[in-house]
């Protein structure tokens, strides 16, 4: 878990200049929270507490101006800068090494059951 985390943070120092500490990282970077929001809620929705894991998107939503459905897949180090309006959908997959900017979505492409989603590479 913090492994991942490690991962997280280091990749906001590859990916943004601006970036000056860990501490600034983890207190001020909304697309952090919400990858680590995610990276929970995804567990609960996989376990099948699926209203729970509902809740916290919606949270972490309402705190950072990103929506990831918990059901998204997302890989390894994955960074969202400047975030406000970004929306992954439920069946998106996302690889590893990826980074997204604000006003994304990765929205369904279909109203059927099943792969609806955009599915990205890694970089």
């Amino acid at each position: 878990m913090f492994d991942r985390l490690r991962e997280d943070i280091n990749c906001v120092f590859d990916r943004d200049p601006a970036a000056r500490n860990t501490f600034e990282i983890l207190t001020t970077y909304p697309g952090l929270h919400a990858v680590m929001a995610h990276r929970l809620s995804h567990v609960l929705w996989l376990r099948g507490l699926k209203w729970l894991a509902r809740v916290l998107s919606s949270l972490a939503r309402l705190f950072t101006g990103i929506e990831i459905h918990p059901g998204a897949v997302i890989g390894r180090r994955f960074f969202i800068d400047h975030g406000m309006g970004v929306v992954i959908g439920e069946t998106a997959v996302i690889g590893d090494d990826c980074t997204l900017y604000h006003g994304v979505t990765l929205g369904g492409t279909s109203w059927r059951r099943g792969q609806r989603h955009p599915t990205t590479g890694s970089a």
